[in-house]
């Protein structure tokens, strides 16, 4: 019997060994997430056809080219909002609910070719629009902490399936927080790459006029830095291009960097922070000056000249994708939707000119740092049927949950949510990382010294 808690590594190393089968590794996680899924919501499309065909396909590949697929044998799923090629990709929407895309997404082939286990497609929101993955044709994704809880979103589904063993790693989207909220919610590892750094293509060139990336939730740094180095790299004809690192992102694991300088913030002029988490970023920032960091906290409010910004990208984002039904959206979906198709093309030109001049003003501020430690999220997960009610006001109230999260979109900057303890309903409170412009080595080489002093590998939600 395989632990269903194993990372990544571990659970490929087995295989390499042929301690395990490929197949015994696509019938064990599919064995779990049927038994699971029921009360998580966490898939909306189960592949176990394909699971069971990519395990057949990996025992058939000679042992010398083994080693040389990183994810050989490791189980893995897709954000629904991911193309797959002859997979039913819903994007979260009944105005989809039936589509099929004709090609993989260049990151999906990659995790492909790497020798994943595709296990299936994970919960959403309709087109992301939610930071959980309440209100469109997906169920919504539980909190395997506490079931009455939201996992976030929008990449609630992928969260809630890594944090529960329902496969070690998983691929998000986040275009305002949407890998990095489902990280805080469920006590995972959640990275938002540098923009450049993942292709869209071929669906599209940039998302949300370049807020929305693709990356890693797993339950360690090592995995998610695993998977980040196999998703990475630009499509012939990107328009954004991050520079490689001069090394793989999965030994940066292995340094230890001293005497860093760190910024810190703990406010914001959009959202009180709850008292909870105040406290757990305080308790994060002491361990980082027990490590023999300088931990400085600074006067910045990067959220205050972003957050109109953001609304009208997000929207216009979300108001490009063509729609049959409108009876059938979700009204909070519907009302992006509206406001988006609202806008006029200057006003959007000009929401993307002042994201740039606004974002030039937080890299400059950051420069002098290493890099910058927030709270993720200003309060923990809520309640799943709590989180707003009036649809037409939800992309006002949204954005202060989520006050540290948007405006790295906006920057580009690479950023990685944490798990920071617990409160003291046991709910996952997260500390966020943001690095410098394309640095997601530096960062993750610090969270990994932090995961080192504060070890959270033993903790697993009481599902079993």
């Amino acid at each position: 019997m395989l632990d269903p808690y194993l990372s990544a590594s571990e659970l490929r190393d087995m295989v390499l060994r042929k301690q395990v089968r490929p197949r015994e590794v696509a019938e064990f996680f599919l064995a779990r997430v049927e038994r699971l899924n029921p009360r998580l919501g966490a898939f909306m499309t189960i592949t176990a056809d394909r699971a069971l065909e990519d395990a057949a396909r990996l025992e058939r590949i000679p042992d010398s080219d083994r080693t040389a697929m990183p994810l050989f044998g490791v189980a893995y799923s897709l954000k629904d909002l991911t193309w797959t090629k002859g997979i039913r990709t819903t994007l979260g929407s009944k105005n989809y609910e039936n589509y099929v895309p004709r090609a993989d997404q260049e990151y999906a082939a990659r995790l492909a070719a790497a020798g994943g286990i595709l296990l299936g497609k994970t919960t959403t929101p309709e087109f992301g629009g939610r930071p959980t993955t309440e209100g469109g044709l997906c169920p919504a994704a539980h909190n395997p902490w506490k079931l009455e809880f939201t996992a976030g979103g929008s990449s609630g589904g992928a969260a809630s399936a890594v944090a529960a063993g329902l496969g070690p790693i998983a691929e998000g989207s986040d275009g305002g927080g949407s890998i990095r909220i489902p990280a805080a919610c469920c006590g995972l590892v959640g990275i938002k790459p540098a923009r450049g750094r993942v292709s869209n293509a071929p669906v599209m060139g940039e998302g949300w006029g370049g807020f929305a990336t693709n990356g890693p939730l797993a339950r360690s740094v090592r995995d998610a830095a695993l998977m980040r180095d196999v998703m990475a790299g630009p499509a012939d004809g990107d328009p954004y291009w991050a520079a490689p690192p001069t090394v793989p992102f999965a030994s940066a694991v292995n340094q230890r960097p001293r005497k860093l300088r760190l910024a810190a913030i703990s406010a914001n002029s959009i959202a009180s922070v709850d008292a909870e988490v105040l406290d757990a970023f305080e308790a994060a920032c002491a361990t980082f000056r027990a490590m023999g960091h300088t931990v400085e906290p600074i006067a910045l409010d990067p959220a205050a000249p972003l957050l109109d910004v953001a609304r009208n990208l997000i929207c216009a984002g979300i108001s490009s994708i063509p729609l049959k039904d409108m009876s059938i959206v979700d009204p909070v979906v519907r009302s992006f939707w509206e406001r988006g198709r609202a806008l006029s093309a200057a006003e959007y030109i000009g929401s993307v000119s002042r994201m740039h001049n606004a974002s030039r003003g937080i890299v400059r501020a950051l420069m002098p740092y290493d890099a910058l430690l927030t709270p993720t999220l200003t309060r923990p997960p809520m309640r799943l049927g709590t989180m707003f009610g009036d649809p037409a006001k939800y992309a006002d109230e949204l954005f202060g949950w989520v006050a540290f999260t948007f405006p790295f979109n906006a920057t580009g900057q690479p950023a990685i949510s944490l798990p920071n303890g617990f409160t003291k309903d046991g709910l996952p409170i997260g500390l966020q990382i943001v690095g410098r412009p394309a640095d997601e080595s530096g960062i993750i080489a610090i969270a990994a010294g932090f995961e080192e002093a504060r070890p959270w590998s033993n903790d697993h939600p009481p599902l079993d």
